[in-house]
């Protein structure tokens, strides 16, 4: 695997599309360079690096021949090297046995067999094992969507096998399988709410774009980042163009990322010129700029307003981010998920291994990881209280709203609106929750529509802003994540004081 750098015509060095990938991971190539240091520590470290890999292969040599039982080299290899990558206490830096290089290789490739769900490992343990299994992000349009799996989500069983304990490489190898077998999954959703949830797994074609008009303005969801996604988005803005669209919503609600070049070129379509995004590490090697350049696609007059949720990860954070800082765009929604380390990809044979050696930081300075980006305007949706829980928790057992859409795939509102009726005089739940429960379980098993305006208050707050010509002085109000972060840290600071 080898890239190299180039510098596009009035813009900044880029470094082009290799497999740059940034889901889980953000995946920008394998190079390995000794730290710069003073040359005495240079080879300080140096020596103590040596002896540490002498005496590594001593000591494996050393068992194979003389445990008391003949043991398979391979899994003192990985045992050791699991080993490594545990005494980082980094959930993105792992081995990669060859069924998770399978996986990743189907994933880049565009289909495998699962469930469609983007997920992370929940409180690493020392010996690698998780506590819990968190979803990041449901793919949309897959089995994991349509089930109604939510972004923060906690997978607590897979069968009946507790995910405490398990491995990430052992969670991912029970959730993907055959085509057509079902998965059973508990879920955590809050403190109190769990819920079995039955998933029948598909091959999961990766897709990347979906769009309409919305009046006069362009709706341009991306799914996730592929090699695709630029050239599906350009296909979007042509079409829009062609309506002639006045203003443009960007949605990256639930998109966990995906190839970092994707994203840098969605940026192009946006700026003419300048930094999208910066990576730095302590090797001199792996620091780069990403820049954009002429001429972006969308006129600087077009508007834009970006939706972010906390699914919105990686690429996802990187195109939301440079938009904001460049003061391109608008963000409204929730927080976004924070995932702003690098991962490099080696291949060993048929395995391999991940390692965190860079953080990626916005136009203005900032690193999103385990922070986020938080939107210009935030609009979320109601929290559930603790009785609202235990009365979901028992509607959900019921299967009673699944049946009823299963039953009435063509209900209107109406019909939706005296379901919602019945099922508040049997469950001390909010009229409007269950519509929007009615509702979502209408779109991922019946309609999968382009966007909902009726029951998306995060889309509606979106098209108002736009059609009310708020949008100007809204954008000359924001502020960079750069200033935002530097008025937490004052009011922090003010509150400990």
């Amino acid at each position: 695997m080898s890239w190299q750098k180039n510098r596009p015509q009035g813009g900044s060095p880029r470094v082009p599309s290799l497999a740059l990938w940034t889901g889980a991971t953000l995946i920008i190539g394998i190079v390995f360079v000794l730290a710069s240091a003073p040359p005495a520590q240079a080879q300080n470290v140096t020596r103590n690096a040596q002896w540490y890999s002498s005496n590594l292969q001593h000591v494996f040599d050393y068992i194979q021949r003389h445990y008391v039982e003949e043991v398979d080299p391979k899994t003192v290899f990985e045992g050791a090297i699991n080993g490594m990558f545990n005494a980082l206490g980094d959930p993105y830096s792992s081995f990669l046995p060859e069924s998770e290089m399978q996986d990743m290789n189907e994933t880049t490739q565009g289909n495998f067999g699962g469930v469609g769900l983007y997920i992370t490992a929940g409180d690493l343990q020392g010996d690698g094992t998780m506590k819990y299994v968190e979803v990041a992000a449901p793919m949309e349009d897959t089995p994991g969507w349509r089930a109604g799996i939510n972004p923060l989500d906690r997978i607590i069983k897979i069968g009946d096998e507790s995910t405490d304990g398990l491995t990430m490489n052992e969670v991912l190898a029970r959730l993907r399988g055959q085509p057509g077998q079902p998965v059973t999954v508990l879920l955590r959703r809050g403190e109190t709410l769990e819920f079995p949830v039955t998933i029948v797994r598909e091959i999961i074609e990766v897709p990347t774009t979906k769009y309409a008009m919305i009046g006069d303005t362009g709706y341009l969801k991306l799914l996730t980042f592929t090699p695709m996604t630029a050239e599906r988005a350009r296909d979007a803005l042509n079409f829009f163009k062609t309506n002639n669209y006045k203003s443009l919503i960007l949605d990256l609600r639930n998109n966990y990322g995906g190839l970092l070049q994707s994203a840098v070129d969605i940026c192009d379509l946006f700026l003419d010129s300048g930094m999208v995004v910066s990576t730095r590490s302590r090797i001199a090697s792996e620091n780069a700029v990403f820049g954009a350049h002429s001429p972006a696609l969308v006129p600087a007059t077009i508007p834009v307003v970006v939706l972010i949720n906390r699914g919105s990860a990686s690429a996802s954070e990187i195109v939301a981010g440079a938009l904001k800082d460049r003061s391109r765009a608008y963000l409204v929604g929730e927080r976004s998920y924070g995932k702003g380390s690098v991962q490099k990809v080696y291949a060993l044979g048929s395995t391999g291994f991940k390692l965190t050696t860079a953080r990626y930081y916005t136009p203005s300075n900032v690193n999103i990881d385990k922070i986020g980006i938080p939107p210009d305007r935030e609009v979320k949706y109601p929290d559930f209280t603790e009785n609202d829980a235990g009365e979901l928790n028992r509607l959900l057992q019921t299967n009673r709203i699944a049946k009823y859409v299963e039953d009435n795939p063509n209900a209107g509102a109406l019909d939706i609106a005296g379901f919602a009726q019945t099922l508040r005089r049997e469950y001390s739940l909010d009229v409007d929750v269950l519509r929007r429960l009615i509702r979502n379980e209408q779109i991922r098993k019946v309609i999968a529509p382009v966007y909902d305006l009726e029951y998306d208050i995060q889309l509606q707050e979106a098209v108002n802003i736009l059609r009310n010509g708020s949008y100007p002085g809204l954008m000359r109000a924001s502020k960079t994540l750069k200033t935002l972060q530097e008025e937490a840290a004052q009011e922090e600071f003010a509150q400990a004081s």
